[in-house]
Formats: structure tokens, sequence, C-alpha cells
């Protein structure tokens, strides 16, 4: 086979993206970089990201991010061709308050003409969607930010029954390795099941401890569906019929 003819075979054998799904994220891969975890996605949906390179977690390091970087990351993400935006984190969420974020989305989606999304946002229709309502939270956060995020579920209908604490704030979420996120999500999910057993579900809040090992193996322990918010993410995407639905990683992603 001469050298053009294999170009055109590779490029024959190359997919053709048909969706970009656009992240607006706390932080770049530079500050936490971590692989990705098994595709959840076929390979003509693609993922991109832009980083607002957070400071921290509270309230005003929140504040600075989205208001001197979230624009910036929403424009580069449409230079890359996104058909979406999600806000990622749902602490980032739970520091603006609802209101300013459905805000946020609805401006971001007049300028840029593209649907746009929350971490939070997905979490809240992901449980809904699984029947949730009386909920167990498990959280590594302190509990500052675990009151602002049960304040946000509570003001959408949501009853919290329990939520664990580790005490985190940013700078030690994004600083835990991938075995010690992993372990961490069995810990406290576990703990926040046995705390609250007649809960519907169990909500994995955060991403950045790497939580999906977790899912099928807590729903098999105790019955109850569990969501997450980057599994919410990508739930969203299979509910618009943007991508199938995924065996193996949980009731929710199963479920359009």
């Amino acid at each position: 086979m001469t050298a053009n003819a294999e170009r055109e075979d590779e490029m024959s054998n190359e997919v053709k993206v048909r969706y970009v799904a656009g992240s607006v994220s706390p932080i770049g891969p530079d500050r936490h970089p971590m692989p990705q975890p098994q595709p959840l996605l076929p390979p003509d949906v693609k993922m991109i990201s832009a980083s607002m390179e957070i400071s921290d977690y509270t309230a005003e390091g929140v504040d600075e991010a989205v208001r001197l970087r979230y624009w910036n990351c929403v424009d580069e993400l449409m230079k890359q061709g996104a058909n979406s935006i999600t806000l990622v984190g749902v602490p980032i969420s739970a520091q603006l308050g609802r209101p300013r974020v459905l805000e946020l989305l609805g401006e971001t989606s007049k300028r840029t003409g593209v649907p746009a999304d929350s971490h939070a946002e997905a979490a809240i229709d992901a449980m809904r969607h699984m029947g949730m309502r009386r909920i167990a939270v498990a959280s590594r956060w302190t509990d500052e930010l675990n009151r602002k995020v049960t304040g946000y579920l509570e003001s959408v209908g949501f009853e919290v029954l329990t939520v664990t604490s580790v005490g985190q704030w940013a700078q030690q979420a994004f600083s835990m390795s991938i075995e010690e996120g992993v372990k961490l999500a069995f810990q406290l999910g576990r703990e926040a099941m046995r705390n609250a057993p007649e809960a519907d579900g169990l909500f994995l809040v955060g991403g950045a401890w790497r939580s999906l090992a977790a899912v099928p193996i807590l729903e098999e322990d105790f019955g109850k569906p569990v969501v997450t918010n980057p599994v919410a993410q990508v739930w969203r995407l299979i509910s618009r019929g943007i991508a199938p639905p995924v065996q193996g990683w949980g009731r929710l992603l199963a479920t359009p």
C-alpha cells in the first residue's frame, strides 16, 4: 500500500464527531491531572472543557472565578464547536445560589444559541428521574459548603436526610489520588446510606474523587439508585437522545 493510500485508509477510519459537549470546569489538567474514566459516550460525541482556574470553593473564590473567567471559557468552548455548555461543579452552583445559576445559564444560552446546563441542575433532574425525593448525600466538603449544597437541594423540594463531611475545600479535593478518591467515595457513600436507610437514593456529590466505580457497587449493596454529578451530565445527553444508554455503570445511565 502506498503512503497516500495508507493516509486515505486512516482518514476513512476516523469517526466524524456529531456532537461536542462543552464544560466550564473549576480547574484544568495542570492542577488536577487525572485520566478519563472508561468512556460512557460513543466516539462521535466529544467532551471538551475550559477551566476557570478557581482558587477555592469559598463564596469569594467562586464569585471571582465566575465574574472574571466564566465568559472567556464559554467563548473558548464555542470556538471549538461546542453544541452545549455545562457549568461543572456542584460547589460552584451551591455558592452562587440557584437564582443566580439559572440566570447565568439563561444568559449563556441567549448569548451562544446552544443549551446551557450545570452539574447541579442535571443532578436534580436525574434524581427526580430516578424517583428520588428523600435523599442521602455523600459529601467530602466542609460543613459550611455542605449547608450551601443542602440549601440548593431543599430549594427544589428534596428532603436531605443526612450529609457526610470530611472537611475538604477545593485544595484538599483536587490533591487526592485516584485511589484515595475512589476509597473515600465508597466509605462516605456507605456511611450516608447507613445513616439514612429510608432514603430513596444516594447523591454522591463531587467529581474530583472519581466516584463512577462506586455507583454500581453501592446500588447493589443498598438496593437504591446512586447519582453523581458527572454521571448526571452524561445522562443529560442520553435523555436528549444525543447518546445511547449505557449498561453496567448504574441505573441512571441505563434509564433514558
